[in-house]
């Protein structure tokens, strides 16, 4: 039996967890795999920018991406994408105790948003500063999500910027950090394959259609998400 390789980025929940701890991408690929007649393994991505995980799948290094990832015009120069499995959106997330006037993105003036390196959050808040809306853009390393979440209450950033799926799960057993705005974007979030490999994509694509029609794909959604549908960009848990 032939194996599956997924490149994850951890932690990413409710895409993914730490070690056992499961998630929508983990479920989603090992019910892909079964359709395939494959076993599946989930490869560790370690770097610093998130993009870089497009050059290991293109070093072959994966079979394929599931990491939460969306879908965007420079990484389709790297990667072929199978149709979303769900439909996103960014989030803003501050320490209400610290900052409790803001309460959008209308109310980050002098301010400082965190992102991490790779994430398609970063273009929107670099487009809020060059608006005057923010005063500056912080840049985390990807692995970096924690410090940068406890930077909301030290003062290191005043508000941190991510999907809201998992900023959601991020600020839990955060004390006063919470996510206060939805829907900054609307965000296509797919399994990638390398270009040029058809084969693959079109087996992912018909195995994840088959998961859709008979329903294990809304029960995975409804299992990490708490809503069956696809379109959750308004970040409704």
């Amino acid at each position: 039996m032939q194996t599956l390789r997924v490149g994850a980025a951890y932690p990413d929940p409710p895409f993914n967890g730490m070690a056992d701890d499961g998630g929508l991408d983990i479920d989603l690929m090992t019910a892909v795999a079964d359709k395939l007649d494959m076993r599946v393994e989930f490869v560790p991505y370690e770097g610093a920018d998130f993009n870089g995980i497009f050059d290991v799948l293109t070093a072959k290094d994966f079979d394929c991406v599931a990491a939460g990832t969306t879908v965007t015009p420079e990484r389709e120069k790297k990667a072929d994408f199978v149709p979303p499995y769900l439909i996103s959106g960014q989030s803003l997330a501050v320490d209400t105790r610290r900052l409790p006037n803001v309460r959008s993105v209308d109310d980050l003036g002098g301010l400082t948003i965190g992102v991490q390196q790779g994430n398609t959050s970063g273009p929107i808040a670099e487009r809020l500063v060059a608006d005057g809306r923010a005063a500056r853009v912080r840049v985390y390393d990807y692995g970096a999500i924690r410090t940068a979440l406890d930077d909301l209450s030290t003062g290191g950033c005043d508000a941190f910027m991510k999907l809201a799926p998992v900023l959601t799960e991020l600020v839990k057993p955060i004390a006063d950090v919470e996510v206060v705005q939805r829907g900054l974007s609307t965000e296509n979030i797919a399994v990638a394959v390398s270009a040029g490999d058809q084969k693959l994509l079109a087996r992912i694509t018909v195995a994840q259609a088959e998961l859709e029609e008979d329903g294990t794909l809304q029960r995975i959604r409804r299992k990490w998400l708490g809503n069956p549908y696809t379109d959750q960009s308004l970040g409704m848990l």
